[in-house]
């Protein structure tokens, strides 16, 4: 199957170009290309993932329309034939893998829900658990928790979008000083809600969705939901039978590629290595049942 590293539009103005996510100007709206690009540890890794950026892009349709009454998101349309006329020479780029959006004015804060402890919140949980502190991104948690247990109650854990390096992790109060609190207070509901109903949806179909984060920007005075949403890219997916408290899960992820490199001796302040074509397509098999549980079961 054919990878999309980089897209190539020379008389279409770029207006960003993510670590996964071409993004073109068009004037009052955005025409955003999901490549095959991976990312981790906060490197684009050197490797495509074939066919990775359709997937995420009909993952992010189907939820965007499945959740559009709990808050209104960008999305216009990515049938080819409704783009401006100029972009139809590029369809073997633009087909199925991209989306024309409206142009809000984002919000520079990742807004992260957790269902269950895992990734970085277990981390930082242990580290804290070993100096005699639980408390954790504002919350406390009881001394015995177990990796990957899951939570009393779903909770917001907001961070910093940086344009380069990690996403920091923040409080709800240094959120709301950044926002202003009616905006942070309007976020953490919104988030919340979009989780659980996403995990409910996800538990009928058999998959925990441990995590997921969203981004939100401002149209024409309201709160719009942007970027893609719950994929394997912004998401933990793990399987219901196979899940087990007190260790790391099988999942539905890229968390099968961070293993991978977790392992392999890398030092993640390096460029990071080739992934093994093994590697390679497990995680394509990883995304794609992902988007067959969920989307087209």
């Amino acid at each position: 199957m054919d990878s999309l590293w980089q897209t190539t539009m020379p008389d279409v103005s770029l207006f960003s170009r993510g670590k996964v996510r071409d993004v073109y100007d068009l004037d009052d709206r955005l025409l955003i290309v999901a490549t095959d690009r991976l990312s981790a540890f906060d490197y684009v890794l050197p490797d495509p993932i074939p066919g990775k950026g359709a997937v995420l892009t009909r993952m992010s349709l189907f939820w965007f329309e499945h959740l559009k009454d709990v808050v209104r998101n960008h999305f216009i349309t990515a049938d080819v034939d409704a783009y401006p006329e100029h972009l139809h020479k590029y369809r073997d780029q633009l087909e199925g893998r991209s989306m024309v959006v409206r142009k809000a004015e984002r919000i520079d804060i990742e807004c992260v829900v957790r269902g269950y402890i895992a990734g970085s919140l277990w981390s930082d949980y242990i580290k804290g658990q070993k100096a005699g502190n639980t408390k954790v991104l504002g919350f406390t948690f009881d001394n015995n928790l177990q990796e990957s247990q899951k939570l009393s109650e779903p909770i917001f854990t907001p961070a910093t979008k940086e344009e380069s390096g990690h996403d920091i992790n923040i409080s709800f109060e240094e959120m709301a000083r950044i926002t202003g609190l009616e905006i942070a207070a309007k976020l953490r509901s919104v988030s919340k809600e979009l989780y659980k109903r996403a995990a409910d949806y996800c538990e009928k179909r058999g998959i925990i969705l441990a995590d997921t984060k969203f981004e939100f920007g401002l149209y024409e005075g309201d709160i719009i939901l942007i970027d893609e949403i719950l994929s394997p890219d912004s998401s933990r997916f793990w399987p219901a039978d196979k899940y087990r408290v007190g260790k790391s899960q099988e999942s539905f992820d890229k968390q099968f590629v961070r293993d991978f490199l977790s392992n392999s001796g890398w030092d993640k302040n390096s460029p990071p290595p080739h992934l093994p074509e093994s590697v390679i397509a497990g995680t394509r098999q990883r995304y794609k049942l992902a988007e067959e549980l969920i989307v087209n079961r």
